[in-house]
């Protein structure tokens, strides 16, 4: 193993406080050389202002560790909708990450659209807006999610996220989304060619079975799921696979890396 890829919410924080034992575990896993991507749908941030949070709380990151769902969506856009004009549903600012996406917004909007690009839910997700989206959907826009990730974990609880609005788009628009952020396959291709290591070197450690784990191990990568954040025993028992690891917490990591060395080794 010569890298490791490590989801953020839930797995090293909870709304950005950080979780017993992974500001330790992160400063062993770069102790022992091992390059790390910080690999999020977070989509309420910047890679700065995510790397700057988690810096605050302790962890060894820069921004260059951080890949986000709205930088690989920034890079998607490029190749496979140049000079498009897109109308952006998201919960936060992330303008900074987007780089030369056209965004149109307001009366702009009015006008044609090419894409429609779903972020994170939050409050600006309300019926005029999802309207709006629909209704450039029914017009041929293409449909981009930065992830269809179901709900996340708070220091409230679980709060409801982008999945829930974006299958109900889907569905009365009669299109399918194009995904970005993961579980897509590109993503993983993205993080792994960020720390320079074939799927087989590295490790993907998350708290959702399915856009985390499974989808990694399906990539290549050793998947590693983690009992904090949003994980819960039902959704691990209803799987659609099996992780390849599975510890109680973050903190466990650096140990379980030891031991697949070891293996190798032998």
């Amino acid at each position: 193993m010569r890298a490791v890829l490590i989801d953020i919410d839930g797995v090293l924080t909870v709304s950005w406080q950080p979780l017993p034992g992974a500001v330790e575990a992160l400063r062993e896993i770069r102790s022992a050389g091992l390059g790390v991507a910080l690999v999020t749908n977070t989509t309420s941030r910047t890679r700065a202002s995510i790397a700057e949070a988690l810096a605050d709380a302790g962890f060894p990151v820069s921004a260059r560790d951080v890949l986000t769902a709205p930088a690989v969506t920034a890079a998607y856009l490029a190749e496979h909708c140049p000079g498009a004009r897109c109308a952006l549903l998201n919960s936060g600012d992330i303008a900074e990450d987007l780089g030369e996406v056209t965004v149109v917004s307001g009366e702009e909007e009015d006008a044609a659209v090419d894409v429609v690009v779903v972020g994170g839910a939050g409050p600006e997700f309300g019926y005029a807006a999802l309207n709006r989206a629909f209704g450039h959907l029914l017009r041929g826009a293409r449909l981009v999610a930065m992830h269809r990730n179901l709900y996340w974990r708070t220091d409230e609880g679980l709060q409801l996220d982008t999945g829930a609005f974006l299958a109900g788009l889907e569905k009365a628009a009669r299109v399918e989304a194009e995904i970005t952020g993961k579980p897509s396959a590109a993503f993983f291709e993205a993080a792994l060619a960020h720390v320079g290591v074939g799927a087989r070197e590295a490790v993907m450690i998350g708290d959702d079975i399915e856009s985390d784990v499974l989808a990694a191990q399906r990539a290549g990568v050793t998947g590693v799921l983690v009992k904090t954040g949003k994980y819960l025993p039902e959704t691990h028992r209803a799987a659609s696979g099996t992780p390849d690891h599975v510890l109680d917490s973050f903190a466990g990591l650096p140990a379980l890396l030891a031991e697949l060395q070891e293996s190798a080794q032998q």
